[in-house]
């Protein structure tokens, strides 16, 4: 009677802890699911921005209209990638660059890639095709780079921050919880193993 109540207070509490854990796993934040949209956003800009300036690069370089035009395409080309890459968030780029933490200086960087994607020549009046990629991709990164400098300025990108380490606290509470939920249950086990075992040496004595 004792062993079976014992087993009914355990899988009582098991489901318990699995409630919680179920919990604690499944409530995103919303905050940080806008943000991540956001940025997602943004690196689809910034990489229309770069094949908006390598698309003005070939141009330059192929009609020779101006050769300073596509070096100049090659800069554009270089930071936009590095806010693409920023956009990730990797650790190396961030501990390269101290300053894209902060949304502040993330949005001028963006600011100043749609500055250079906008600035061309007159002779890319003739391209009206290329003239309207560059417009689209300029001013949609300008907006994105304003929204960064602005939520920079409120102090949002610290709110962020503080809540990304408060999720990676969560997760690593639940995979202790799993742990320790494992650790139980070949604890349980483990005791029941040596019950039934005590009860064939009863047997076998009787």
């Amino acid at each position: 009677m004792e062993r079976r109540a014992e087993d009914n207070e355990e899988t009582a509490a098991e489901p318990s802890g699995e409630a919680i854990r179920s919990r604690l796993s499944n409530r995103a934040d919303p905050f940080l699911v806008v943000c991540r949209c956001f940025s997602f956003i943004t690196s689809l800009v910034a990489i229309l921005c770069v094949v908006v300036n390598v698309l003005a690069a070939i141009r330059s370089f192929r009609d020779s209209h101006d050769i300073f035009d596509g070096i100049f395409r090659c800069y554009a080309v270089l930071i936009a990638c590095f806010v693409v890459l920023a956009e990730t968030e990797w650790g190396f780029i961030l501990k390269f660059s101290k300053v894209l933490e902060y949304w502040a200086g993330r949005g001028m960087l963006q600011i100043f890639v749609a500055v250079m994607t906008r600035a061309f020549p007159d002779y890319m009046t003739q391209k009206k095709d290329l003239l309207l990629l560059q417009n689209i991709a300029s001013y949609l990164l300008l907006a994105c780079g304003l929204i960064y400098f602005i939520s920079g300025i409120l102090c949002i990108g610290f709110l962020k921050r503080a809540r990304q380490q408060k999720e990676i606290s969560k997760e690593q509470a639940v995979k202790d919880l799993e742990e320790s939920s494992t650790d139980s249950e070949i604890d349980r086990r483990r005791e029941e193993l040596e019950q039934l075992l005590v009860e064939h040496r009863s047997r076998d004595d009787v």
